[in-house]
């Protein structure tokens, strides 16, 4: 489904790719981890064509993104859907409007066909029964779970979650997990799920990507990370607090910076 050869790409002076190469295959659960400011967004941005890369290659189903026009790209972007970080519904919006709204904005449907998509959409994630609360009424799970529901609401090929179990309880966070999986298999999708847990994403994803440095830093199913002997594998995998990824921020000696001071 997704192709990355040989990326790169700069956030003005700092590198954020140097080299990235993965692959996402269809029909699959695909987690892309690593510490915070690895560029995991920034990497669903280059997918969803947000952003160009600076030199390689990013196809989506056989296609060089970099080379789509616009209206290709909304083309694009129409066949996948995203859950934003924190669900992103829109406050002044009610449930069954913030699950319409991709419906109203690209389709002519009848109402009384789009209300039959809502509902099925909202009946999928176990909150039909909620389709007129606000936003601010609800928990942060049902929050999430609206969020899926309008995600798939188009029938998507690609859905991407970007760190979906932020602030969730744990009830929640397996109903969540649950639904991801649930999806993908019944619907025939293919996920990308960006995010730092590693025990939640290792129990829904079938291959992960684990990003360091501007590159891949492994790659492979959840087990076989969780058993690397890579030092930079196991201290993300296991939450080390200290390894390859320091505890102090790189800093000039601390004495002579006192002195400075002064």
């Amino acid at each position: 489904m997704v192709r990355v050869r040989d990326v790169h790409y700069r956030a003005g002076p700092r590198p954020i790719f140097e080299g990235l190469e993965l692959d996402i295959p269809r029909g699959r659960i695909t987690a892309v981890m690593g510490p915070s400011g690895t560029g995991k967004t920034t990497l669903l941005r280059l997918i969803t064509g947000q952003l160009l890369a600076d030199r390689g290659l990013v196809e989506v189903e056989g296609r060089d993104v970099a080379g789509m026009r616009r209206a290709e790209i909304y083309r694009m972007r129409r066949r996948m859907g995203m859950l934003f970080q924190n669900g992103a519904l829109l406050t002044d919006l009610d449930v069954y409007e913030n699950v319409a709204f991709p419906l109203r904005e690209h389709t002519r449907l009848p109402e009384r066909l789009l209300r039959h998509v809502v509902l099925a959409k909202l009946q999928a994630v176990g909150l039909r029964g909620a389709f007129r609360m606000m936003p601010a009424e609800l928990s942060g799970g049902m929050a999430r779970r609206v969020a899926i529901a309008r995600a798939i609401v188009m029938d998507p090929e690609l859905l991407i979650y970007d760190e979906p179990f932020v602030g969730l309880d744990p009830i929640s966070l397996g109903v969540v997990l649950r639904l991801i999986r649930r999806l993908n298999d019944t619907l025939g999708l293919t996920s990308i799920v960006v995010s730092h847990d590693v025990r939640e994403i290792s129990l829904v994803a079938d291959h992960c990507y684990l990003l360091s440095g501007g590159r891949m830093a492994a790659a492979g199913p959840p087990a076989d990370l969780a058993r690397s002997e890579s030092d930079e594998v196991k201290q993300f995998m296991h939450g080390l607090p200290d390894g390859p990824v320091p505890f102090h921020y790189p800093a000039p000696d601390y004495v002579e910076q006192l002195r400075q001071v002064q």
